[in-house]
């Protein structure tokens, strides 16, 4: 049964729903733990955008993140691009998760692919925040403070576009599980522009 389906899904992939417990034989369906899961289950076509959408943009952030380790002057910019590819990272997984599990697109992307090139795909055309293909070219020609500065002012436009989108799936999705993820980015990545922003300030 989809139920079922969804049960098992939010069980084993979702930490924040884990509490909703119960083993997934779909047993009792007046049950409290059953209907529950039922409903954090439900998803519309907002959560699936949400989640081909934020795959890519999760994946651009840990990119950009990664490039810090050996070309960053600042501890406190090494630290903070070491907590967005911890934060990130585990996110796609779980999101990649639902997608699979919904029998929808995982989009095509891996660290290193050109993601200006998915302009005008899959609804990709002007996701909030994305560099294009030179701005990632002029980071990766960067050392030392002017790295720094060029990692900060570009992750704090991607955060933005990252917090942007997450609203846009707290008011409009229906999957829980989804939603309680789009809080939980707009609370970190909030963080994280305000950090960023004091630190371009000292520069």
């Amino acid at each position: 049964m989809r139920t079922t389906r969804f049960a098992a899904l939010t069980v084993s992939a979702v930490f924040a729903l884990a509490a909703c417990g119960g083993d997934d034989s779909g047993s009792a369906a007046s049950s409290p733990s059953v209907s529950a899961e039922t409903s954090a289950g439900a998803h519309n076509a907002q959560d699936v955008s949400f989640a081909q959408g934020m795959i890519p943009h999760h994946q651009q952030a840990v990119e950009m993140a990664e490039l810090a380790d050996g070309r960053a002057a600042s501890a406190q910019v090494k630290d903070l691009a070491a907590r967005v590819e911890k934060a990130q990272g585990p996110e796609i997984t779980t999101m990649t998760g639902w997608l699979k599990a919904w029998d929808e697109k995982v989009p095509e992307s891996m660290p290193g692919m050109d993601h200006s090139g998915m302009a005008g795909m899959d609804g990709m055309d002007g996701m909030a925040g994305m560099m294009d293909s030179a701005d990632m070219g002029k980071l990766k020609k960067a050392s030392g403070k002017d790295f720094d500065s060029m990692f900060l002012t570009m992750m704090v436009e991607h955060h933005e576009g990252a917090v942007e989108m997450a609203t846009t799936e707290k008011a409009k999705g229906e999957y829980k599980t989804a939603t309680a993820l789009a809080g939980d980015i707009v609370t970190a990545q909030n963080a994280e522009i305000s950090e960023m922003k004091k630190l371009l300030g000292e520069n």
